[in-house]
């Protein structure tokens, strides 16, 4: 029997790399499937006014039918989009660190960073590993790699991508009513944009959809916590299909 496929969708100027601690934790079980989303990694720069349903729908040849997909940050956002417009495609859904129809407050904060992102991408990508980052006890040389990833980005590109995560949550928030799929919400505890109270927010929006929150996590789940997160996916997907 083949085993099933799992697909996990990055976050905004990250890559499939992102993935690699969880990976090798899941191997054994499941098919994975790590693209790249567009604008990201080795995929040509996303065009200006790119918007969620041209992510979605530039990533969905690379995922088989029936896929229990998994989405982190953008690729959350990109995950929900094609649980609601590709629904053939995903088994199981889950959004991990995920924004969900964020607060005015919230809003404009994310786009004070998109702000700081135009003007400085190297002031930008600091920022964000300190708030990714700061007191985890990842490893230097890990933070190192997240840094090159950021870095390494096409700026004009990764500006337009970056638009569609501070923003799509507004247009995808009405139609997550409409996912018939088991979902899954995970974020950290400590996670100061996409926050245990979004994650709450996206369990009640999804009808059968329920919240974990890591205890001590901060943004970067699949780097800081790659055990906990790969226990979660295993533990979902493993209840989800014998129901």
């Amino acid at each position: 029997m083949a085993a099933p496929t799992l697909v996990l969708l990055h976050g905004v100027g990250l890559d499939h790399t992102v993935w690699q601690p969880v990976t090798g934790l899941l191997v054994d079980r499941y098919t994975v499937i790590t693209p790249d989303l567009p604008g990201h990694g080795v995929r040509p720069p996303a065009p200006a006014g790119v918007t969620l349903s041209e992510l979605a729908d530039g990533v969905a040849g690379e995922i088989p039918a029936g896929s229990h997909l998994v989405g982190f940050s953008l690729g959350a956002l990109v995950a929900q989009h094609l649980a609601v417009h590709r629904p053939e495609l995903v088994s199981t859904l889950t959004s991990v660190a995920s924004v969900c129809q964020r607060t005015p407050d919230e809003r404009a904060a994310v786009l004070a960073r998109l702000e700081t992102a135009a003007d400085d991408m190297a002031a930008s990508s600091a920022a964000s590993l300190h708030r990714w980052y700061d007191g985890t006890g990842v490893s230097p040389e890990q933070i190192a790699r997240t840094e090159a990833t950021l870095l390494a980005n096409d700026r004009a590109s990764f500006l337009n991508c970056y638009r569609v995560f501070a923003t799509a949550d507004a247009e995808i928030g009405p139609q997550l009513g409409q996912i018939n799929v088991p979902a899954l919400a995970v974020t950290g505890s400590d996670d100061p944009g996409s926050t245990p109270e979004m994650t709450e927010r996206l369990a009640a929006a999804i009808p059968d959809c329920e919240a974990v929150v890591i205890p001590g996590a901060r943004h970067m789940l699949p780097v800081q916590c790659p055990r906990e997160l790969a226990d979660c996916l295993m533990s979902f997907i493993g209840r989800s299909v014998h129901v």
